[in-house]
């Protein structure tokens, strides 16, 4: 039997990292001919295709992705060797985070706190859409992403979602509107309101206690950005009805105050990851804080 080509291996490397054959074939300096036939020659190796069009877009085969795995455990390895003997201490490690863009940065923060500041960890930080992200971490271009709304699972789905945080929800606005009122009736009957789209659980929560209470809140804003409903809030354009992690420097400070009454709500944290022979080492640290 031959032996595998490793250069093979890493011109596949490089391309399923990058998804795309274009921008590889020019960070290498090659044509996207050459590197084509790369590829080819290690699927006749594999006797396996590792790459499928979709869309004009490389996706990785189910045998694509365990190649991913091993090559980077090969290349990973290959990184630390060269730091030993030169003495230069550990490889650089790198996690590749994917957020969704509506999700609150003081929870992505302390999600990553275990590894901020650690001269041999890089953290690339991207946001996106759900699709975006989720079809990141199927290509394997992402080693998590972190979301408040978990993906649905089914059969033919390799997420896994863990659980990382979960936050009260409260009724949150400048201490002038939070003290005027002495009941949650009164005090969401007498301010408009910044919620949550539709889409969100937590509205669909509020709109439910609403109900019980049988009150019909006049609504300043529907916004499906965290950052956007702090921001709302500190402009005291009415209550916003969030987890007080979001503006938590906002109530340290005193600009903005959490109302005593309870709205029974809660906002659950994901990190979603692909099921991989090889999960990143990084990820440990995290969820082991996370627990």
């Amino acid at each position: 039997m031959s032996e595998m080509n490793y250069n093979h291996l890493r011109y596949f490397w490089e391309v399923a990292r990058d998804g795309n054959l274009t921008r590889t074939a020019a960070r290498l300096n090659l044509s996207q001919s050459a590197l084509s036939v790369q590829i080819r020659k290690l699927e006749d190796r594999l006797g396996q295709p590792v790459f499928e069009r979709r869309n004009r877009q490389l996706h990785l085969t189910e045998a694509g992705r365990i190649t991913l795995d091993y090559a980077e455990t090969i290349f990973g390895a290959g990184q630390e060797l060269i730091a030993t003997l030169r003495q230069t201490g550990h490889a650089q490690q790198v996690l590749r985070v994917g957020a969704l863009a509506t999700l609150s940065r003081n929870f992505q923060i302390e999600f990553l706190r275990p590894l901020l500041g650690q001269p041999q960890i890089e953290l690339v930080l991207r946001s996106g859409t759900s699709i975006e992200l989720l079809q990141g971490l199927e290509a394997l271009s992402l080693d998590v992403v972190l979301t408040n709304v978990a993906p649905s699972a089914d059969a033919l789905t390799s997420f896994i979602v863990h659980p990382v945080a979960q936050q009260p929800v409260s009724v949150i606005g400048t201490p002038a509107r939070i003290e005027a009122a002495d009941s949650l009736a009164a005090l969401l009957s007498a301010n408009p309101i910044i919620v949550p789209t539709l889409e969100s659980p937590v509205r669909a929560g509020f709109d439910a206690l609403c109900a019980r209470l049988s009150i019909r809140p006049v609504l300043a804003a529907e916004v499906d950005d965290m950052a956007m409903m702090r921001l709302l809030a500190r402009e005291d354009i009415g209550l916003a009805v969030l987890p007080p992690i979001v503006v938590k420097n906002e109530l340290e400070s005193g600009l903005l105050q959490e109302a005593a009454h309870s709205v029974g709500l809660t906002e659950h944290f994901h990190a979603v990851t692909a099921k991989r022979r090889f999960p990143n080492p990084l990820l440990a640290q995290l969820f082991d804080r996370a627990l």
